[in-house]
């Protein structure tokens, strides 16, 4: 706008006094013809416009007329008067000029400038923002800023409380930086941040996008006309003006000679538009071009001669509503005038990302097309924002990049990674394989050589496929594929270069016409592969053919600026990098090639020409028997790759002195935490670092961590020096003792929370950490945290009583027990609530007991609140994150208090308002409006408690017409704003409508999006709302915040020193802290989590809430693996994976995926183990194996051996590795602790974790996130999962932990652990007890962990629970029962029909989606087939040698009967009962309704005979042979597996919600269950679900069994429970938990179920016994005659 509008002539156009006279060269002026600022206005010289005071000198310059409509858009009444400088409601008379309604307005006001209030209301009220005022040579006054913002808001129709909103923000960000530098400067520095610095998003957009063309060229043109044929060419111009570096100076002159308003406007317009951006803020170039239309329409004459103000709340309609609707409806659709999730996966949905790219290139944002089909880019720049309301987003927007489910991701993403590990794996393998490739038997140097050499192919392979994958991810019409071509030719030409020589060369050797050309061409051809390795392994992909990442061209500027601008490390920081990645990798080279390539090599020459004789088969003949050896090598070579793969961690360690830490502590308090450099030196040392020493010790003595024994040794005391009755500071005596052997004393309870705060303060202080400033200068800062129902304070009842029978503790109970130190202080404190007075006659015993029992005596509230907020303290809770945050605000005041003591004597307000000016704290709460009575009174108890707390909420209203949507705002609340008496809620300071419901992903991110409006200041601190702080550690907010780099801030204009380093800089934007996870006491699961945070610090930042420890941190473990899956798939990963520098890739690589991706590959090596090591025992079971002495000295007489002792030796070696690398990951966790606690605390903690079975969990853990990921990379489902935050105290059942774990290990643990039994019987060595602990944890570790798993009675009702719950949900729909959980794990792949019914158990249901096919085929029907096949092969092998002379009958067709056989059985019984029932059931249903239940029964059990019975029958065909039977029941399972499997994909459709098809089955109702058409259809399919059922329940029935027996010897054990509850909880057996106490009625009926069920499971475990035992025992005995049985 010119300057100011000067006196306005009738048609509103600024007349030609004095305004144009003062501005002539104004290039904002509209008596010029061009208005472009930054791009073709070299010559306009941008003038300096001096500030005018407030003082009337210019009654010219009057604003009268652009407030004369103010009344019209009132849309919150009442109006709000309260003025907006009292932003925390210091209650004083809003002035007569505040923002309320226009009272001194309405004429022509003698002052120049309307103000808020007359600085800041009545004489004596400090300012409120004190560094932007008067004296201190301000640019513009506050008055002249909200002025803009008015008439800001005027023209653009942004809402009213959005600009106060706003005002508040730009204020509070002026002050901030105003107080450590010129306010000049700091207007400046904050332009340049904003708008066009270095560093500014929005300029790096701007060339990105190559608006500065668009711009440059004039009116109507298109952007980047390089590419994009203009209508009309433009004036012409040497090409030099368009480059890059012309632009950017041009761009420089212009901001730099803009004048301090125009950059303050820009600001102020760009805070606005964000402001009210809701969802638009996730895409940030998206906000760019707003504000960039905004601005040129600001700039246009247009926009000045408009007099009159739109509408308000016009921006959020007609800009942001459109972009919000488009965004919404890609994952929402209207159902019923409900708003239901659409069912897409990420590939279809066009997300934030992609809307967000579209904005990166001028070809994207020429998509742009208005409703009459004109493209916005043909307007005028100025004329484009008016017409934003008219543009149709759906046809602009569209994917840039396919988040496709499938493995392809880890090939592309991480290409460099493969590359090194398998090349280099084939480099070792083929120069030790030379007995494969060697000529007639001798070894032959040139197909050495070219051989070797193939491990250049094979790099060269791996980055085909990644290059093929890559195509599918990107689309075609996108701008980057044309490198990706370009890589392709160049990729199979590489491919010619080194395979094409091996041809050659083996056709020459193996005719012996070689010579030296072979040679010669075998060692070309190695060193070309080596280089291609080298380059494959180093380069990022990404960089190959159109370097993305330092490409020159203009084109890849989009992608650099937004795609890869990861800073540059510093050189020695980059040099240490790539050394150590060097290092790291040199060693682990070293170590694989030695330790598993070298011992690989004999098994390799032994096993190479091995073939077996003798044996046969009725079908194949010989030709499959024959080469088992060398099926089994392949196997081998395939677990050799997976073994060099997985990958070792290092872990680095620092030895400190760990004496004299706090000898030196007051030193370092004084050196470290006071701002010394800047204060005058009137007081000693001493009595500084005394106030915030006595300062941290009372706070810990109010949260009852300390006695008040405890406190008095510990503080600074005054004492009489005697002399003239001075007085002096006695250090306490704490600081003494440790340098002194002689003194001996407790300061803390052994072990306490005290005593490792206060150690790790002392130990944080000795690290080097950046100076702090003086409090009045630090930055302001907003401490964040989104709420949604986490509990805010526990109440009563949550703490005395128990949650369930289950339970056995109350949680005060269990409190008491981890914090006894804690509770005894709160008993003493509670009793004598005056420590410090008098000796009063002490409390008697009898008065104590309900003191120690619950920490009161009278019910009265506010007695029973200091227990609550005891209990509050210690559990997770809001209350415990707002008191410990709140810190910050104590800690402000200390260190202001003690840096500037002669300000403090005078004034105790000065202290809170520095705190309030410097630190704020914004709680998001979205639900506070729907909160229930129990849960509002718990905010009001925080308002209350702390009244700067400031809670920002959604608030609905009803649509204002019918049908529209219902219209939700972001409101803003205070312990300062008053209750409005109607409703009695408060009444919010700000209320900024959105434009539609803002909670469109999984909740969390957009609950911190809608109230980060609401942060002040410069930083943002991002705290969970579990998390604590302390005291001690607040004290050094002004460290951390320095850490930002932004303190010293030069003098110079960034834009006058444009090249200088200091504006080049990058900027530090993440700053992380390391959090204490205070679960470490909770028993075993909670250490295990607390010390991978303390190691790692990415596993969970939250305690984990044990329940039972088990579920929670599982439920986390598969939040982080299914997260990881979904990050694997996102375009930032391929990014990063495709154009970080190698050192850096890795170092990524290794913190993020690598940990998960090693993870499944520990999970598959043991799995390729195991079945490796089936085949080798097929071999040593049918083979005769040579024998050596000790010596190796081979012995004679063993004519025809096969020589498989290298093999074995191998083996071995590789069981010794994999116990190696398991090691290894506690090393991280010891390591740190050594550093940090020293080393008996280190040793102790391993020797607890090792004695709780922590390596059980390990494994278990692993598998889990295995399973998580990979079947998120199959059929997604990841979603913010709300990890319980509660304590672990409830005993699970069976059945649950059953359903909740068999899908993601059981299974996996049994079927390996049948394979690893018959590993047992052929190959005993004593280190396989290794993989049976592993195997076996897979299979149990659930229970394990569960609390009193082992109390006899407890387990007998487990049992009754099992079989209840394997059996309900027939004849009625039953949440928790064995058919809803196969009917669940069955849907992530059919998924469910869309029709909705109504029905009661559809809510038994979330909405999933049928998987693709795509994703399906490999895991769910080739691997299973391919599993099956391979054991098939081992079986047929070991059934082809003769028995007793006997060629024995063709195991293929034994094997098809014994797994076919059971599923043909429940076919047959299915279709019997199910023609009953259609005939029957009509009739008998109605009259017994457990009709459905007795025919299902009967199916049931005749199917678990029939599956018994086909046992029985395999286990007597092998003639009671152990090893063989076991190899015929793992070949059995993989053959059902496979069918079940295949059956599952390929032939059932859609899953209906509800599960009337299955009652229907069984009752033969078949009318009246809401199917519809699907009648027909659905029998058919139920028919092939019930086959599959029936198996699955069979199989699982016994399984339960199977897993029930294995728990079953320790349940005998007497006092086993006490034992495990002691390695559980940690709690010694004295201070364990009671057993539950019982009615009565409740005995007897327990004592019933136990007696009868307990007979019941001693039977099954006798029939067991009989079937499996007694035949084994009796063999040699039992005689059968049976000529079928011996063909079959």
């Amino acid at each position: 706008m010119p300057a100011r509008p000067g006196p306005t002539s009738q048609e509103g156009y600024p007349s030609s006094s004095p305004s144009v006279d003062a501005h002539q060269n104004d290039p904002f002026n509209s008596a010029h013809g061009r208005r472009y600022y930054d791009n073709d206005s070299d010559h306009v010289d941008y003038s300096r416009r001096d500030t005018f005071g407030s003082d009337g000198s210019n009654p010219a310059y009057h604003d009268g007329n652009l407030y004369e409509h103010n009344g019209n858009y009132d849309t919150y009444t009442p109006q709000d008067t309260d003025s907006d400088v009292d932003v925390y409601g210091q209650r004083y008379a809003p002035s007569a000029e505040s923002l309320g309604p226009p009272v001194g307005r309405m004429g022509h006001s003698d002052s120049s400038t309307p103000t808020f209030t007359e600085h800041g209301g009545p004489a004596g009220t400090p300012e409120a923002y004190p560094a932007w005022s008067a004296d201190r040579q301000i640019p513009l006054s506050k008055e002249e800023i909200e002025d803009i913002f008015l008439d800001l808001t005027q023209k653009f129709g942004f809402q009213r409380d959005s600009m106060r909103n706003m005002f508040d923000f730009v204020m509070q960000l002026l002050d901030s930086r105003a107080s450590r530098m010129s306010p000049n400067q700091a207007l400046l520095t904050l332009h340049a941040d904003y708008i066009g610095g270095h560093h500014a998003n929005y300029r790096k957009w701007y060339f990105a996008a190559q608006l500065d063309l668009d711009d440059a060229v004039g009116q109507t043109q298109n952007p980047g006309l390089t590419r994009l044929k203009s209508k009309r060419s433009g004036a012409k111009r040497s090409p030099h003006e368009k480059s890059l570096n012309t632009a950017m100076e041009r761009w420089r002159q212009a901001m730099n000679n803009m004048s301090q308003y125009d950059r303050l406007r820009q600001i102020a317009l760009y805070l606005l538009c964000w402001g009210e951006a809701a969802q638009v803020r996730f895409v940030p170039e998206c906000l760019c071009f707003i504000f960039k239309c905004a601005d040129d329409y600001y700039r246009s004459p247009d926009c000045q001669n408009r007099v009159e103000p739109v509408p308000e709340g016009l921006y959020l309609r007609a800009v942001i509503k459109p972009l919000y609707r488009f965004i919404r409806d890609q994952g929402y659709e209207v159902v019923d005038g409900k708003f239901v999730r659409r069912e897409r996966d990420h590939e279809d949905i066009i997300g934030y990302d992609d809307v967000n790219q579209l904005f990166w290139y001028p070809e994207g944002i020429a998509r742009i097309v208005l409703n009459d089909k004109t493209r916005l880019v043909d307007l005028a720049p100025a004329q484009r924002f008016m017409k934003f309301d008219r543009i149709e987003w759906n046809r602009a927007f569209f994917k840039t990049y396919y988040e496709k489910r499938s493995f392809g991701h880890l090939l592309v993403n991480f290409n460099r990674i493969w590359v090194i590990h398998i090349a280099l794996y084939y480099f070792y393998t083929a120069f030790n394989s030379p007995t494969i490739y060697s000529t007639s038997g001798r070894s032959n140097p040139a197909m050495t050589w070219s051989a070797t050499a193939l491990g250049g192919a094979v790099a060269t392979i791996i980055m085909i496929l990644a290059t093929l994958a890559e195509f599918s991810y990107i689309p075609t019409t996108w701008n980057n594929t044309s490198h990706l071509t370009r890589r392709l030719v160049f990729l199979f030409v590489t491919l010619g270069l080194t395979c094409g020589p091996t041809f050659y060369v083996a056709i020459v050797e193996s005719n012996g016409t070689g010579g030296s050309l072979s040679l010669i061409l075998g060692i070309v051809q190695f060193f070309i592969s080596i280089v291609a390795t080298l380059l494959f392994a180093v380069m990022p992909s990404g960089r190959m053919f159109g370097d993305r990442v330092a490409g020159k061209s203009r084109k890849y500027l989009a992608s650099q600026t937004f795609t890869a601008s990861y800073p540059s490390l510093e050189r020695k920081n980059r040099i240490g990098s790539i050394c150590l990645w060097i290092l790291v990798f040199g060693c682990k080279f070293t170590e694989s090639y030695f330790y598993l390539t070298l011992s690989f090599r004999d098994p390799i020459r032994v096993m190479v020409g091995m073939k077996v004789q003798g044996c046969n088969d009725r079908f194949f003949g010989n030709s499959l028997c024959r080469n088992h050896v060398a099926f089994t090598l392949t196997i081998m070579y395939i677990m050799d790759l997976v073994f060099i793969a997985r990958s070792f961690s290092l872990g680095l360690s620092i030895w400190t002195p760990w004496k004299d830490i706090f000898t030196r502590l007051p030193k370092r308090i004084y050196a470290k935490l006071l701002a010394t450099g800047d204060m005058e030196v009137k007081y000693k040392p001493k009595v500084l670092v005394s106030q915030i020493w006595n300062a941290i010790i009372i706070s810990m003595y109010r949260e009852h961590l300390l006695s008040i024994d405890h406190v008095q040794k510990l503080l600074y005391h005054q004492v009489d020096t005697g002399a003239g009755g001075r007085r002096s500071l006695r250090a306490p005596p704490f600081f003494i003792s440790q340098s002194d052997k002689g003194f001996k004393g407790e300061f803390f309870p052994p072990g306490s929370e005290a005593e490792r705060r206060i150690s790790f303060f002392a130990q944080s202080l000795t690290t080097s950490i950046p100076e702090p400033i003086p409090v009045e200068s630090m930055p302001t800062f907003t401490v964040l945290t989104p709420h949604y129902s986490e509990k805010t304070l526990l109440s009563l009842r949550e703490i005395i009583r128990e949650e369930n029978q289950d339970t056995r503790v109350t949680l005060l109970e269990y409190l008491k027990q981890l914090h006894p130190i804690e509770w005894t202080t709160l008993v003493c404190v509670v009793q004598r609530p005056n420590p410090f007075g008098g000796d009063e006659k002490g409390p008697t015993k009898a008065d104590e007991i309900p003191f120690y029992f619950i920490g009161f005596k009278s019910a009265d509230p506010q007695y029973t609140l200091r227990t609550r907020i005891w209990a509050s303290l210690r559990a997770q809770t809001l209350y415990r994150t707002v008191s410990g945050m709140m810190n910050y605000s104590k800690a402000i005041k200390l260190l202001y208090r003690v840096e500037n003591p002669e300000v403090v004597q005078i004034f105790e307000r000065e202290l809170e308002r520095m705190a309030r000016r410097k630190f704020k704290f914004l709680v998001s709460m979205q639900r506070y409006s729907k909160f229930n009575k129990e849960e509002h009174e718990n905010a009001e108890f925080l308002l209350r408690a702390y009244p700067d707390l400031q809670i920002a909420y959604l608030e609905e209203e009803p649509p204002r017409k019918e049908g529209g949507d219902p219209r939700i705002f972001s409101a803003l609340i205070d312990g300062h704003s008053e209750f409005i008496p109607e409703t009695g809620r408060r009444k919010p300071k700000f209320r900024i409508e959105l434009p539609g419901n803002p909670i469109l992903g999984d909740g969390k991110s957009d609950n911190q999006n809608h109230a980060i409006i609401f942060y002040r200041g410069e930083y943002l601190q991002l705290i969970d709302a579990n998390q604590d702080n302390y005291l001690e550690e607040c004290l050094k907010i002004r460290n951390v915040l320095s850490e930002f780099e932004e303190y010293s801030v030069s003098s110079q204009s960034p834009y006058a020193q444009w090249n200088s380093k200091e504006f080049k800089k990058p900027p530090v934007a993440i700053v992380g802290a390391r959090e204490y996870i205070f679960s470490e006491n909770i028993g075993i699961l909670g250490d295990l989590a607390a010390g991978k945070e303390q190691t790692f610090g990415t596993l969970s930042a939250r305690s984990m809430a044990w329940i039972g420890g088990f579920g929670t941190i599982l439920n986390f473990q598969t939040k982080i693996g299914t997260g990881m899956g979904e990050q694997m798939l996102s375009r930032e990963y391929y990014y990063l994976g495709t154009q970080l520098p190698i050192d850096r890739f890795l170092t990524f690589y290794y913190g993020h995926p690598g940990f998960q991706i090693n993870n499944m590959l520990v999970i598959l090596s043991v799995q390729i183990f195991i079945v490796t090591m089936v085949f080798l025992g097929t071999l040593n079971s049918q083979l005769t194996v040579c024998k050596y002495t000790d010596a190796g000295q081979f012995l004679g007489g063993q004519a025809g051996c096969y020589n498989l002792v290298p093999v074995f030796d191998w083996i071995i070696r590789c069981i010794i590795s994999i116990f190696l690398v398991f090691m290894i990951s506690f090393l991280p966790l010891f390591l740190q602790e050594l550093v940090e606690r020293g080393t008996w605390k280190a040793i102790f903690r391993l020797a607890k974790q090792f004695g709780s079975l922590s390596p059980v969990f390990e494994v278990f853990a692993t598998q889990i996130y295995t399973h998580s990921i990979l079947s998120n990379l199959t059929f997604g489902g990841a979603r913010y999962i709300a990890t319980g935050r509660g304590f672990a105290t409830s005993r699970i059942h069976f059945s649950t932990l059953l359903s909740r774990f068999a899908g993601p290990s059981i299974y996996l643990g049994m079927r390996t652990l049948i394979m690893l039994l018959y590993v047992t019987l052929t190959l005993w060595t004593p280190y396989l007890i290794y993989f049976w602990i592993s195997i076996l944890s897979l299979c149990i570790a659930p229970f394990v962990f569960n609390p009193h798993q082992f109390v006899f009675s407890d387990f007998v009702v487990d049992y009754r629970e099992f079989l209840r719950w394997m059996s309900r949900g027939n004849s009625r729909s039953h949440t928790n029962s064995w058919i809803g959980y196969c009917r669940l794990s069955r849907t992530m792949i059919t998924g469910y029909k869309k029709k909705k019914l109504g029905h009661p158990s559809e809510k038994l249901s979330g909405d999933v989606p049928r998987a693709g096919w795509r994703a399906v085929i490999f895991s769910e029907v080739i691997f299973p087939i391919f599993m099956a096949v391979l054991f098939v092969v081992a079986y047929m092998f070991v059934k082809s040698f003769p028995v007793n002379g006997r060629q024995p009958p063709s195991p293929l067709i034994r094997i098809a009967v014994i797994s076919l056989g059971p599923i043909v059985w429940n076919a047959a019984i299915l279709l019997t009962l199910f023609l009953i029932s259609l005939f029957l059931g009509p009739m008998l249903d109605p009259m017994f309704p457990l009709f459905g239940s007795v025919m299902a029964f009967i199916a049931h059990a005749l199917g678990v005979v029939g599956m018994l019975g086909f046992f029985e029958f395999l286990w007597f065909l092998e003639r009671w042979d152990v090893s063989h039977a076991v190899l015929g029941l793992i070949t059995v399972i993989a053959i059902q597996r496979a069918i079940h499997k295949v059956l599952i994909a390929v032939f059932l459709s859609r899953e209906f919600k509800h599960d009337e098809t299955n009652r229907a089955w069984w009752t033969g109702r078949w009318y009246g269950r809401g199917l519809g058409a699907h009648v027909m259809s659905q029998p058919a399919r139920e028919f092939v679900v019930k086959i599959i059922e029936l198996s699955l329940w069979s199989s699982d029935l016994l399984l339960g069994h199977m897993l029930l027996f294995m728990l079953t010897p320790p349940v005998l054990i007497p006092y086993f429970d006490r034992f495990h509850a002691t390695i559980l909880f940690w709690l010694r057996p004295s201070k364990q938990i009671r057993a539950p106490l019982y009615s009565l009625k409740q005995k007897k009926q327990r004592r019933w179920i136990i007696i009868k069920y307990g007979i019941i499971y001693v039977a099954v475990i006798a029939l067991f016994f009989c079937l499996i035992a007694l035949p084994a025992i009796f063999r040699t005995t039992i005689k059968f005659q049976c000529d079928l049985c011996d063909n079959l």
